[in-house]
């Protein structure tokens, strides 16, 4: 029984590592654990729509990069419109109004290739609406650089254990869609080039990297996608504040921001489209 009971015992742990072999080999040799036929999107998972093979797909049978049109940002985002929304400020004092320009906004935007330069010219003209629109909503026509003092939370999410909260920092809305939390700040960081965790108080300090999370938001949290697709501007509004103003939460900002970019969208040229409001 002894010798019968070893013999059993190597058996199975020569099993054991063929099986764990076979089994590294193919999750080296496909697509970080996805089947061959299936990508690993930005997240790591695996599957085979746009989600998974599109903007981020890590391997696998990813997606061609989309080719950007030939829209010129600068012809469409000119000194006018720009200073235009400045120009609406009611509050005294902005300090936003030093800290927008729109040369900070255009240099952000080398980090972003396709941001309003997929699909259609009038495509590229609606997501500029619709970013700018969600911008002057949220900073009060570019005035706030940070979240008002007595809205102020630390925004830690302490059981986020890949961006862990660093100690005495605040993950605060700052910027253009005033980044806010532990779990945005830190893979901004990261793709854009700055300690979003240890030093989340550039992003109200530096008018590009500024921009430049703002523009992260906005492409990883497939909203370029939404308004490429025809969801709609209230498909936007969704993502970025959806529990607190959607579903008649709020009705009020919803309004206000689908006004603000009705009104962009017609200095622009271009038709609002349907779905503004979510």
């Amino acid at each position: 029984m002894v010798a019968f009971s070893m013999k059993k015992s190597l058996l199975t742990i020569i099993l054991a590592g063929v099986l764990a072999g076979a089994l590294l080999e193919l999750v080296v040799g496909q697509n970080c654990g996805c089947a061959a036929d299936e990508c690993c999107s930005e997240h790591g998972y695996c599957g085979t729509d746009d989600d998974y093979c599109g903007t981020g797909c890590q391997e696998g049978p990813c997606y061609p990069p989309p080719t950007p049109n030939n829209v010129s940002i600068p012809d469409i985002v000119t000194d006018a419109f720009f200073n235009g929304i400045i120009n609406k400020q009611t509050e005294p004092n902005c300090v936003g109004r030093s800290f927008y320009t729109r040369v900070a906004f255009l240099q952000a935007l080398s980090s972003y290739p396709l941001f309003g330069r997929e699909g259609s010219v009038d495509d590229s003209r609606r997501e500029l609406a619709a970013f700018f629109a969600h911008a002057t909503h949220e900073t009060g026509y570019f005035c706030f650089v940070e979240e008002s003092e007595d809205t102020i939370q630390d925004y830690c999410n302490a059981t986020n254990t890949e961006y862990p909260c660093a100690p005495n920092k605040s993950y605060h809305g700052r910027g253009p869609l005033q980044l806010t939390w532990n779990y945005n700040y830190g893979p901004a960081g990261n793709d854009i080039g700055f300690d979003g965790l240890n030093n989340p108080e550039i992003v109200g300090t530096d008018p590009v990297v500024s921009f430049r999370t703002a523009l992260w938001y906005w492409m990883t949290n497939r909203i370029h996608s939404i308004i490429i697709s025809g969801q709609g501007f209230g498909a936007t509004t969704r993502v970025i504040n959806g529990p607190l103003e959607c579903d008649g939460e709020r009705p009020e900002t919803v309004n206000n921001r689908a006004q603000i970019y009705t009104e962009y969208c017609s200095q622009f040229g271009v038709a609002p489209g349907d779905n503004l409001y979510c």
